[in-house]
């Protein structure tokens, strides 16, 4: 289980809180490994018990079912990638926008390739009759939205991102309301433009992740994967903002 996660945790105070802890983490230990090895669709919950040595009717007094494996899977995994991302973009300067924007870039595909499984249940194929209740899983799930659009934001306020040059596109009038809501909801000062902005750079840069990891280039088209990486990250910088003349 990542750090975030355990510290929103209360620390289990008596024996038995401690050993349903300490079994609940080595539940979530284990799908990690069967989500490696045989993916999100063959979770299997008796599997998940057999190798922990215990009958399956024994694990399902922590872990109800399947659905409920995969989505302790998906907030740990939601946790520890938003670890890595506060991380790496708390590490520099806050008035240097463009460098935590950088970061936050790196981290993202350094966090994906290190754990392709995990970053695939997040952001691959939907797993056929499951269903991630949002309850749980929306608060982790948009950490690292919510630190690219701080960023931006901030940069922002700043007076650090540059005015779109003149053949930028204009906002369509119909998503007005929808950025209005999400200005007012997140207490943005960012105009339309620049959140427009921010929801393309959001999407290519997973999109760009996700190509790499889940094999879309093909084996041999790119060699120098990171710095075609390097090369997205600045002509994303640029859409957002950052040194554009």
């Amino acid at each position: 289980m990542s750090e975030a996660a355990a510290k929103t945790k209360t620390i289990p105070r008596t024996p038995r809180e401690r050993a349903r802890a300490q079994t609940i983490s080595d539940i979530v230990r284990l799908g990690r490994e069967h989500l490696a090895t045989h993916g999100a669709a063959a979770l299997s919950l008796r599997a998940v018990a057999r190798d922990l040595g215990v009958v399956s009717s024994a694990v399902y007094r922590y872990v109800a079912n399947r659905d409920e494996l995969l989505t302790l899977l998906v907030v740990d995994a939601y946790s520890e990638l938003g670890d890595a991302v506060d991380v790496a973009v708390s590490a520099g300067p806050d008035a240097d926008f463009a460098g935590r924007f950088h970061a936050l870039g790196q981290a993202v595909r350094g966090w994906a390739l290190r754990e392709p499984a995990r970053y695939g249940l997040l952001f691959g194929s939907p797993v056929p009759g499951y269903r991630a209740p949002a309850d749980r899983t929306e608060a982790p799930g948009t950490r690292v939205i919510y630190s690219l659009v701080g960023i931006l934001d901030a940069a922002f306020r700043a007076g650090e991102l540059k005015a779109p040059h003149a053949g930028a596109a204009v906002v369509p009038p119909a998503l007005s309301a929808d950025f209005e809501a999400i200005r007012t909801g997140l207490g943005l000062a960012a105009p339309d433009g620049v959140i427009a902005n921010g929801l393309l750079v959001w999407t290519s840069l997973f999109g760009a992740v996700s190509f790499e990891v889940f094999g879309q280039y093909g084996p041999d088209t790119f060699s120098a994967r990171e710095e075609l990486f390097e090369h997205h990250l600045a002509v994303l910088a640029g859409i957002a903002g950052f040194g554009r003349s």
